[in-house]
């Protein structure tokens, strides 16, 4: 018999549902019983989720000023709150965590409204419309990057950091190796699971722009989109070499536990990764970003010290290839970010976050499970 159900909900990108498989393995290690509900943009992701069963639930944004758009999404998520309360009536979970994402408000709200208990958990330093929405009628807030002490529902508010997959954990167990000079300096770059055009434009034109014994000594993984992959490769040939570029890379933590230097965007559940795994990172946030979440992530590990925040707007092809030169000749700062961005990991997040759902679970308030984890 399972110790109990809990049902997962996230949206359907990488940044949200990582860190719930991540929670799922934790759970199922504890004899729990996992469903998830998610949209079908999840497929990539959710084929090799943990759960019992995938729920896809209708959902909607509602940030249009449009009468007629809103009263679609009102419906549709309204179609998503029914759907979901079959579930919920079908399964009984004994609490429901939400990940953030417009497909976690149809489960969150259910099962507000028949008393079951939740969580939301925040990835980012600045809560995302979805969990801004749900933040009121939940039982508790966790949080990967969000101030504990701060905001209108700090007394419901735990930092757990945020959960990362058992390939991450496997990963930061790898040390961190400089290439010394002479060596082979291995250079990923990635832009979230939909990849970034701006380093597909970006990136090349840099490598280009430096010395050419550089380049000789330098081994790039590059994580493009779909449409972008055959000119970015092209743009490599031009200079002679032969990098790995993909629009998506299932063994991605092993990717970054084999890099000397990161450069990315800066979701969540990306800077967590860097920081659990411990390596080196040029983090540039997604400059369009509606709540600058990204620019916020990247300013609190390289507050740490363990990375560096280039806002999009700086990075000309002259400034990008000094950065990048400079990195390949400075092992030692390197290094030293590698360790840096380690000590600022969570790798205990998942178990957190497992620790606070029994809690909440079995009917503690989050003022409980904060005495008794301090304690």
């Amino acid at each position: 018999m399972p110790k109990g159900t809990i049902l997962l909900a996230a949206g359907g990108t990488g940044g949200h549902l990582f860190p719930a498989e991540a929670l799922a393995h934790e759970m199922i290690g504890r004899g729990w019983k996992v469903h998830l509900a998610t949209d079908d943009r999840a497929e990539r992701f959710a084929g090799h989720f943990p759960a019992a069963e995938v729920h896809p639930v209708a959902s909607a944004t509602f940030g249009s000023k449009n009468p007629i758009a809103l009263a679609k999404s009102f419906l549709t998520i309204w179609r998503g709150v029914r759907q979901s309360s079959q579930v919920i009536n079908r399964i009984r979970p004994e609490v429901v965590v939400g990940f953030g994402g417009y497909p976690t408000v149809p489960p969150l709200y259910a099962a507000t409204r028949r008393g079951v208990p939740t969580i939301i958990h925040e990835q980012n330093a600045v809560m995302g419309r979805a969990n801004k929405a749900l933040a009121a009628r939940v039982t508790a807030v966790a949080g990967g990057f969000l101030p504990e002490d701060k905001g209108a529902y700090a007394s419901k508010t735990f930092i757990t950091g945020n959960p990362v997959r058992p390939a991450v954990l496997q990963a930061a167990a790898t040390p961190y190796a400089p290439a010394r000079p002479g060596e082979m300096f291995r250079l990923l770059v990635f832009g979230g699971s939909q990849g970034a055009q701006f380093f597909s434009d970006a990136i090349p034109a840099a490598i280009a722009a430096l010395p050419a014994e550089l380049r000789t000594h330098l081994l790039v993984t590059q994580q493009a989109r779909a449409d972008d992959v055959g000119r970015v490769k092209a743009a490599y040939a031009e200079l002679g070499m032969v990098p790995e570029v993909l629009p998506f890379f299932t063994d991605m933590a092993a990717r970054i536990a084999a890099a000397n230097l990161v450069i990315s965007r800066s979701g969540a559940s990306t800077v967590s990764e860097i920081a659990v795994i411990g390596r080196p990172a040029f983090l540039v946030p997604y400059p369009y970003a509606l709540d600058h979440d990204q620019a916020a992530n990247a300013a609190a590990l390289a507050a740490a010290g363990g990375a560096e925040l280039h806002p999009q707007s700086t990075l000309s092809t002259e400034r990008l290839a000094s950065l990048i030169g400079d990195a390949i000749s400075q092992p030692e700062r390197l290094e030293s970010m590698a360790s840096a961005a380690k000590s600022a990991g969570k790798p205990d997040a998942a178990r957190l976050l497992a620790d606070l759902a029994e809690a909440i679970a079995s009917g503690k308030s989050v003022e409980e499970f904060k005495k008794g984890s301090r304690s």
